[in-house]
C-alpha cells in the first residue's frame, strides 16, 4: 500500500518561510512527477508546482520567484520552500506522486492527506 505523508505546514506571518515534505512509501516501483496543489476555502485546488524525475519544474504564476519545488530521489521525498509567503497563500497544500506499484502497471497518481498553511498577523 501507497503512502504520501506530508509535513512542515503550519501558521507563519506575511513575508516569512515555510518548507514542505511530502514522503512517499510502501511498494512503490518506481515514481515519475512528484507536485504540490493547494486549495483554499472556497476556491478549486490549483497547482503549485511540479518536478520531474530529471529535475525539471514548472512553477504556477502567482509563486514564481518565491516558491521552489525540489527532490530527492533516494528518499522518494518532494519538498516545497515557499518564501516571502502572503496571506493569499493560506490554503491546504497537497503533495501527489505519480507512479507505479508494478512494473507492468500504468502512472497511477497518489495524493497526501494535505497540510495546512496559514499566513496571518
Amino acid at each position: 500500500q501507497v503512502q504520501l505523508v506530508e509535513s512542515g505546514g503550519g501558521l507563519v506571518q506575511p513575508g516569512g518561510s515555510l518548507r514542505l515534505s511530502c514522503a512517499a512509501s510502501g511498494t512503490i516501483r518506481s515514481i515519475n512527477d512528484m507536485g504540490w496543489y493547494r486549495q483554499a476555502p472556497g476556491k478549486e485546488r490549483e497547482l503549485v508546482g511540479v518536478i520531474t524525475p530529471g529535475g525539471r519544474t514548472n512553477h504556477a504564476d502567482s509563486v514564481k520567484g518565491r516558491f521552489t519545488i525540489f527532490r530527492d530521489i533516494a528518499k522518494n521525498t518532494v519538498y516545497l520552500q515557499m518564501n516571502s509567503l502572503k496571506p493569499e497563500d493560506t490554503a491546504v497544500y497537497y503533495c501527489y506522486a505519480s507512479l507505479r506499484v508494478r512494473l507492468w502497471d500504468t502512472w497511477s497518481d497518489y495524493w497526501g492527506q494535505g497540510t495546512q498553511v496559514t499566513v496571518s498577523s
